[in-house]
């Protein structure tokens, strides 16, 4: 309940809860809210404008697509793919990710070095080319695209798990573990993993909305969600074949995907200042600050 106040008191982080909110029960109920299936075809219905523009029907509430098909429907069910993708990538790179800087972290010496310079090596490569280089190889579908992007994104998970462990390692509960004889894998899952889930979860809601953008990129550039499927970044690529004819075939998926980034953003800035206990204090002097000046000074 203390979190649910404290989201409510901050009314930009409760817009982007909202928001992710929105994301999240509009994939999970796609089948029930979305009109039409997505690649339903109705060619004598093509390029109709919303329904509140001369020309619209109430049928189709943001217009069709040069196909004739709901754009209302397809933003429904492109939204399946960001949460689907995104969330694979977070949990595939956040978890092999964490392992791996946590093992550089606590393990240090040759182990460190190792991981480092593999880290240092894959940053180095541009992230898209080499997603593109090897979608072009395995083809282009959910799965490898999920791969793909956790292969390109597990490198920050892995650096701040190394940063977080080094300086958990020297207080004074972890000696303590580790004079009572505990392991190296008893010591990184039982007393340091868990002090490293507050970082770890504000990195992995920001990686999200990063993913989000990757896969729209990747499909607006054709190595991503193929047609006849639906995503928020083929409907981009689609529509700017028609962007002067019928501008709504951009704009909307366009907003879908700046709303969702936009929701996640936000609640990653709350989510830093609610769990570091430095930020919360300074946010709270913040808060009773404009509360005393609002109120002016005492008669």
């Amino acid at each position: 309940m203390s979190l649910a106040r404290e989201l409510w008191r901050d009314k930009t982080a409760c817009v982007g809860f909202l928001l992710v909110l929105l994301l999240v029960v509009t994939a999970a109920l796609a089948p029930l809210l979305a009109p039409y299936e997505a690649t339903a075809q109705v060619l004598r219905e093509r390029l109709l404008p919303p329904a509140w523009l001369d020309g619209g029907q109430s049928a189709h509430w943001l217009g069709t697509d040069h196909l004739g098909r709901d754009v209302l429907s397809r933003l429904i069910f492109g939204s399946r793919v960001s949460l689907l993708v995104g969330g694979g990538v977070v949990l595939l790179a956040g978890a092999f990710g964490t392992l791996t800087g946590m093992l550089a972290g606590y393990l240090g010496g040759r182990t460190d070095s190792v991981i480092m310079r593999w880290v240092d090596t894959q940053v180095a490569f541009p992230g898209l080319l080499l997603a593109l280089v090897i979608l072009m190889v395995v083809g282009s579908n959910l799965t490898s695209l999920v791969i793909v992007l956790s292969l390109n994104g597990w490198m920050v998970y892995a650096r701040l798990a190394r940063a977080t462990v080094l300086g958990l390692r020297r207080l004074p509960y972890v000696e303590a573990a580790e004079m009572m004889g505990c392991g190296a894998a008893r010591v990184i899952f039982r007393h340091l993993l868990p002090n490293m889930v507050s970082p770890m979860v504000t990195l992995a809601v920001l990686e999200f909305a990063r993913i989000i953008l990757a896969e729209a990129a990747l499909s607006f550039l054709g190595m991503g969600v193929q047609p006849p499927g639906t995503s928020w970044g083929l409907d981009v690529s689609i529509g700017k074949d028609y962007m002067f004819r019928a501008w709504w075939l951009v704009t909307f998926p366009g907003a879908a995907i700046g709303l969702s980034v936009l929701g996640l953003n936000l609640l990653a800035s709350w989510l830093r200042v609610i769990s570091d206990p430095h930020e919360r204090d300074r946010h709270l002097a913040r808060r009773v600050f404009r509360r005393l000046a609002a109120e002016g000074p005492p008669p």
